[in-house]
This record gives C-alpha cells, sequence and structure tokens, in this order.
C-alpha cells in the first residue's frame, strides 16, 4: 500500500492537466482501479486482518481523492492566471475615435437653452409625461369643446369602460408644469419647463413625440415689456447674433391674454438662415400674458400677480439653428446621422464659453 501511495501522489504531482488527472483518478480509484481492487479484496479476509487492512485502504483512498483535487484547483489557477496575464490590457490608452460618443442636438439645445435662461434667473421645472386632464386641459383655461382635447390630436390613456374618473394624456405641452410650478412654489416665480410632450401628428415637420421649453415669469409689475425684452436676449443669445428684430403678432392662446405670435427677421440667402437680418420674417415661438383663470388655477391670486409666458420647440430651433432639414431624422438612431450633427460630450454651452464650441 505504500508503494501504491507514492507511485499515485508522484503520478498526480507531475499531472500537466485535467486529462492526465482524469486518467489517474480512473487508474487508482475508478471500478477497475488499483485502489478499488484492493477494497475488493477485504471481504475475503478473515476479521482480524480486515479491521486493519480496512481503515488504511480508506485512509489511502481519501488522500488520493484529496491530492486530485488539490492538483485540479492548482491547475485551474494557474490557467487563470496565463488568462489575466494573456488578456491585460491598458486602460490608459487613449479611447479609439470611432467608439466615441456624440451628444444628440436635442440634447445639446435643451443645455443651450437652459444656459441662456438661467443666466436671467429662470430655474427649471420638471413634471410628470402622463399628465390628468385637469392640468394638461381645464387649468389652463382650454374649453371642453377646444379642438386639442380632440382623440384625433391627442393621445388618451386606456380606461376601463364604466371608469368614471376624468382620463389621463400624454401632456401635449410643458404647460401642466408650469400648474404644478404654480401649486408648488407660488409666487413670485421664474422658471423653464423643458421636456417631451405627445401630439398625434406625423410629417417632415412634425412627430408624434417632439420637445417643447415654456416659460413663466410671475411677479407684481412684470408686463409685456418684460417679456419682449426676455425674448430678444434670448434669441440674440440663442443665435449668437449682435442684434435681432422680433414682430410681435396678435393671436389667441386660451392660457395667455393677450397673446403673441413672434416672429424674427432673417433672410435665406444661399439656403442658409441668417438671423437679424434680410425681409423675411420667421415664426420662431408663442407667448403673452397669463390669463388670470391659469394663475387661479395655480392658486394665486390675479389680483396681485401678473405675468408672462412663452414656449418653443426645441426640435424647430435646432433644425433652424444646425440646418436640419427633417425632424424624423431626429428619432431614426442613425449613427451616421448622430455623427454629423452630434456633438462632442465636452462640448458644455456656456455664456462665457460660446454655445455652440
Amino acid at each position: 500500500m505504500d508503494d501504491l501511495r507514492d507511485k499515485y501522489l508522484s503520478a498526480i504531482a507531475e499531472a500537466a492537466d485535467e486529462s492526465a488527472l482524469e486518467t489517474l483518478r480512473v487508474q487508482a480509484l475508478g471500478k477497475k482501479g488499483e485502489i478499488s481492487l484492493k477494497m475488493r479484496e477485504l471481504g475475503k479476509m478473515d476479521p482480524e486482518e480486515r479491521k486493519q487492512m480496512g481503515p488504511r485502504l480508506n485512509a489511502l483512498k481519501d488522500e488520493i481523492n484529496a491530492a486530485l483535487a488539490a492538483k485540479k484547483q492548482a491547475l485551474a489557477d494557474a490557467a487563470l492566471d496565463e488568462r489575466l496575464r494573456a488578456e491585460w490590457l491598458d486602460v490608459t490608452l487613449p479611447a479609439r475615435v470611432r467608439r466615441r460618443g456624440t451628444i444628440h442636438p436635442v440634447s445639446q439645445v435643451t443645455e443651450e437653452v437652459t444656459a441662456i435662461f438661467a443666466d436671467m434667473g429662470f430655474a427649471v421645472a420638471e413634471g410628470p409625461q402622463v399628465e390628468s386632464d385637469w392640468h394638461n386641459f381645464d387649468a389652463l383655461n382650454i374649453p371642453g369643446h377646444h379642438p386639442a382635447r380632440a382623440e384625433m390630436d391627442t393621445f388618451y390613456m386606456h380606461r376601463e369602460s364604466g371608469d368614471a374618473r376624468p382620463p389621463h394624456v400624454l401632456r401635449t405641452h410643458t404647460s401642466p408644469v408650469q400648474i404644478r410650478s404654480m401649486e408648488l412654489r407660488g409666487a413670485p416665480l421664474r422658471v423653464i419647463c423643458p421636456g417631451r410632450v405627445y401630439r398625434a401628428d406625423y410629417d417632415q415637420t412634425h412627430t408624434p413625440m417632439f420637445h417643447q421649453v415654456e416659460g413663466l415669469a410671475i411677479d407684481r409689475d412684470i408686463s409685456m415689456a418684460n417679456l419682449k425684452w426676455c425674448l430678444e436676449e434670448f434669441v440674440k443669445a440663442f443665435f449668437e447674433v449682435d442684434d435681432v428684430e422680433l414682430r410681435f403678432r396678435a393671436s389667441h392662446f386660451p392660457f395667455t391674454e393677450p397673446s403673441a405670435e413672434v416672429d424674427i427677421r432673417c433672410s435665406w440667402e444661399g439656403g442658409t438662415l441668417k438671423v437679424g437680418e434680410g425681409d423675411d420674417w420667421l415664426e420662431i415661438l408663442g407667448s403673452g400674458m397669463v390669463h388670470p383663470r391659469v394663475l387661479e388655477a395655480g392658486e394665486i391670486n390675479p389680483e396681485r400677480w401678473q405675468g408672462f409666458a412663452f414656449g418653443v420647440g426645441i426640435d424647430r430651433i435646432a433644425m433652424l439653428k444646425y440646418g436640419i432639414p427633417d425632424l424624423r431624422a431626429f428619432f431614426e438612431s442613425d449613427l451616421r446621422w448622430l455623427r454629423h450633427y452630434g456633438f462632442a460630450a465636452l462640448d458644455v454651452p456656456t455664456l462665457h464659453g460660446g454655445l455652440s464650441g
């Protein structure tokens, strides 16, 4: 038995791989292995001899099993060490240019708009994209018969038949965030509300989901003059021009009174938009003084406070500023398009450093 022990322990120690270990295990402990055959001989021995040989054979069997397990683990550790050495990677190496991602124009323009209005003292407010019918329409003085409330224009959430509760909608504008901000913060108030909005429309200049930013300023003596100055400063900063001319055209929005569409003087010479010059006019946003009913819905006393509001499509002004012809391409996830129109991750827009790099 000592010879068996020395023979197999030496062979196990010299085994080069797991295949050799398995061969040794079968030779020693398999059905016809040498140690297994010795175990079978115990039945032929007299009781006294079996009493001596049994424990020794069991001890030998356990020792061989332990040696096999230890060698197997040692071989696995050596293989892992070799793999780690072979797969070593210097993480300080510069990244490959072709793997560098870009910032989507919508994200970049949202940051540009936020930087401009932050400089004017506007905070950023956010709200849910699934809105109550009251926040999205009623609180904004939009009557029940208004076309915007029709199912052909608005995405209504599913309700079980017989459910009498008011419906929820995918918000059609970010104006509900203004209502929630008034309820939460009261007056005075200056916020912008960027985010996704949803309407049932789809063509070259409309998509079912798009992005908007709306602004709201409420104080005691705010007037249309303050609104005009605010929008002029925004347009000059956003399009990075020294001078701009705005035209306010009387319009109607249920949530503002008076209301005005805002155009900018521009030219399309050579197919390129130039802001602040030329004889053409381009509509860019809607605005007005906040309707007293909207202030009341936001729990603000219209006898003591007044304010202005405006809204502009982020996708639209991104198309104008960066010459993007089709709105639908914004949402197609085409990597070629993103590489062409996208921005480097470190192109963080600031007023002092330049919005567009």
